[in-house]
């Protein structure tokens, strides 16, 4: 049977099924448990430090992509490891695509804080 949920309840029900995708992440993904812990210690640093508004956003949108590539590409690796287990070069290909936006967002937002901070 489809979902037909509209309005408000469409959003409880998105909001449920993304606290499902943060929950089953968080068990099986330490890197986005270090994600989320380097996240818990910097928003806060973000929005102590003197800088402007637009830096301060900058800053945490900068954290947030992280996280948000790294649980685009937990998905990735999901879908792939449901496909199944013997490999093949497409299945590692992707893999490894995802783990390279993943390394590209880090990079991404070491520069940002240092132009921002330094």
């Amino acid at each position: 049977m489809k979902n037909h949920h509209t309005g408000f309840r469409r959003l409880i029900s998105a909001a449920h099924y993304s606290k499902q995708g943060y929950l089953s992440s968080w068990r099986s993904e330490a890197a986005i448990r270090q994600e989320m812990v380097a996240l818990i210690f910097l928003l806060p640093f973000a929005l102590w430090v003197d800088v402007t508004a637009a830096e301060r956003a900058i800053l945490i949108l900068s954290l947030l992509l992280v996280l948000v590539v790294e649980l685009l590409n937990t998905g990735i690796e999901t879908v792939v490891d449901r496909i199944g287990a013997d490999y093949h070069e497409l299945s590692g290909k992707a893999k490894d695509v995802g783990s390279a936006a993943v390394l590209t967002m880090l990079v991404a937002a070491a520069v940002v804080w240092a132009i921002i901070l330094f």
